[in-house]
């Protein structure tokens, strides 16, 4: 595991995406902290969000666990942050990596898949009155300290 998270890691720092992030939390490669801006045109323009991977031992062949650690409203995440995508399920492969699921992640902010919902009122809401989806947005959203996400 920690050769192919050193070898992530180092794409990352000399090919970085813009919008996304993504670093060892406190040194350890098992645990990362990852960073995604709300794209444009999204309820989450402008909006930084905190994730973080944990990263099995069987990784990259079995998905890392991701969560986002930045409150935040949406049809696919609950309130707890446990995202519901397919890619860190049953759609895992072993040629996915960080840099792949911050761009997923990043592309589902602004496109939802509203018929596997964990939030059913935010998938309701962005069918049906995108202006409340919007407020909800900004009502949960929370910039957190690193001390707060611990």
């Amino acid at each position: 595991m920690a050769m192919s998270s050193s070898g992530e890691l180092m794409t990352l720092m000399t090919s970085p995406t813009p919008g996304v992030s993504a670093f060892p939390h406190n040194g350890d490669l098992t645990v990362w902290d990852g960073t995604i801006v709300g794209p444009a045109d999204t309820p989450y323009s402008g909006l930084t969000l905190k994730l973080r991977f944990n990263f099995p031992a069987r990784y990259p062949y079995v998905p890392p666990e991701v969560r986002f650690t930045t409150p935040i409203y949406h049809p696919n995440v609950d309130m707890k942050g446990r995202i519901c995508l397919d890619i860190l399920k049953d759609k895992w492969s072993a040629v996915l990596n960080v840099g792949s699921v911050l761009l997923s992640l990043q592309s589902l902010l602004g496109e939802p898949n509203n018929a596997s919902p964990l939030n059913g009122q935010a998938a309701e809401l962005w069918d049906t009155n995108m202006e409340e989806f919007k407020r909800n947005v900004l009502a949960r959203h929370q910039d957190l300290t690193d001390e707060e996400m611990e």
